[in-house]
Parts: structure tokens; sequence; C-alpha cells
């Protein structure tokens, strides 16, 4: 006979431990991933150190493996050098000033393009799990590190700045400073007012343009960052919502879009830190002076 207190028991529902899963989306910040004391360590700022570890790694790898009749991986990397080098060429005009250029023009590319590569892996890859607000989300170990704001603002700044510096040491800081503040033009008042009187009109015009190219460079800094953080960061949102709605291979055709995107960003970055670096070794004065002794020689 079976009692009713068994009964009930063998009624009842074994009713198991509801486990929650986490949830990953993607955020405007980098996610910290851990902390030493007041140094915080992003996924985005991890993943920026894998590529310079990349990057060091292939460098002395190829250095130490240099030969004089080059292997597969040597050839490979002479062909891309060879031709990013006659790129390069194209924007400055000049070999020698290419040479200068060119070693801060494709670090800054295979840096950018290696974190734009890497940051395609945190899909289904590692990560840690954390409490949050609306529960548990999932935070990759890597992400992309030009996905965060702060990565591509540094790159941005390195490269004005950088093209500023350049400048200074191509054509001398003067010469620099009067490209912002132009002294030069404004004492050219009082020495050219006789044979050309357009001059007081002129040159008050030509100074104050040289104070918007402050305003310019500043221009730069927020187009530079603004435009690799959007294009990369609008990137993983698509990669995650499509992993979202179908699992399994319609998200494929957009991840080998996402690596084509990745190697154009990557590309106009470092063609634009070449242009910058080649406006600031530039020297306007001695242009003008040239096309006023051809119109002289031509008259």
């Amino acid at each position: 006979m079976v009692s009713n207190t068994t009964q009930e028991n063998t009624n009842k529902e074994v009713r198991l431990p509801y486990q929650e899963q986490p949830n990953q989306h993607i955020t405007l910040f980098a996610e910290p991933i851990f902390y030493s004391e007041n140094f915080i360590v992003t996924n985005a700022l991890l993943t920026s150190w894998v590529a310079v570890f990349i990057i060091a790694v292939l460098a002395f790898a190829l250095r130490f493996k240099f030969r004089e009749i080059p292997g597969k991986i040597q050839n490979l990397f002479e062909i891309i050098i060879d031709g990013a080098l006659s790129m390069c060429d194209q924007v400055t005009g000049n070999r020698a000033l290419s040479v200068k250029i060119f070693p801060i023009a494709i670090s800054v590319f295979f840096f950018i393009l290696i974190n734009n590569w890497l940051g395609l892996l945190p899909l289904g890859g590692f990560g840690i799990v954390e409490e949050g607000e609306h529960g548990l989300t999932f935070v990759p170990f890597l992400r992309g590190g030009t996905a965060d704001i702060n990565t591509t603002l540094a790159l941005a700044v390195m490269s004005v700045l950088g093209a500023n510096i350049f400048g200074i040491f191509s054509i001398g800081a003067w010469k620099t400073f009067n490209k912002y503040v132009n002294l030069k033009i404004l004492g050219e008042i009082f020495t050219k007012i006789r044979h050309e009187p357009t001059v007081v009109i002129v040159a008050p015009i030509t100074f104050f343009v040289g104070l918007i190219e402050v305003v310019g460079e500043f221009a730069k800094i927020a187009s530079l960052s603004f435009r690799l953080f959007g294009n990369v960061f609008a990137g993983e949102v698509l990669l995650v919502s499509m992993a979202a709605l179908v699992a399994y291979i319609v998200p494929i055709p957009f991840m080998f879009l996402e690596i084509l995107v990745g190697v154009i960003q990557a590309l106009i970055f470092s063609i634009l830190t070449v242009v910058y670096f080649t406006i600031g070794a530039s020297d306007h004065d001695h242009e003008d002076e040239h096309t006023h002794t051809e119109q002289v020689a031509t008259a």
C-alpha cells in the first residue's frame, strides 16, 4: 500500500533550477576585461596589444629570415611593400619624400588592418560572463581596437600632429608656423603697398585663411577618427545582428564583406596620413616664388 505522502511526491513535477543564458551585445564603449590597480584593460586595448605583438613577430621573422633569393613569404611581402611604395610615390611625387613617410604609413596600415580583422574573431569566441543590469552578459576577450573611439582618436592625433612635426623638420618651424599664423603676409602690407595696393585687401584675407587652417587641423582629427570608428563599429553591429537572426551560412557573405571593408579602411587611413605628411613637408612660399618666376619669364 502506497502512502499518501509517497504518492504526492511521485505526482510532483521535478523542477530544475533555471539557467540564464548570457546575452551578447555591442556597446559603443570598450568593455573592461581586468583591472591592474587604477589601470583598466579593455578588450579593445587587449586587441591592440595583440596586433602590435603580431606586427613585431612578423617584422623580426622577416628580418632574421631575409634571404638574397626570397622565399614565398618574403616574396609576398616584397610585392606588397613595392606596390605600397609606388602608391606612396603617386601621392608625394618624390621618391625621397616617400621613403621618409612610408615607414609610418605602412605601420599604420598593418596596425589598423590587423585590428579590423581581429575584431571579427569574438563572434562565438572566448570571453567572460558578467552580471549586468539586464542579466548575464558575455564580454569577448578580443574586440577590434578600431571599434573603440579612443584608439581611432589616438591614431588621428598621431597622424595630424605627426604631419606638423614632420613639416617642422622638413621646411623649418617658422614656415610651418606661418602656414597657420601668417605674419609674413601681414608684413608685406608695408613693403608692397606702393607697387601692389591690392595687398591691403589680400593680405588680411590670407592671414585669416591661415587661422581657418588651424580649425581645419581639428576637423582632420574628427574626420579621421569618426570615419574609421563608424565603419568598423557598424560592421560589428551588422555581424552580431545577422548572427542573432540566422546563426548559420547567411552571415558568411557579410563576414567576407567586413574583411574587405577592413582592408579598405586601413588603406584610406594610411593614404590620408601620407597626404597630410606631404602637405606638411611642402613649402608654399617656394612654390609661390617658383610660379611667380615662371610668370615673369613667360611675360
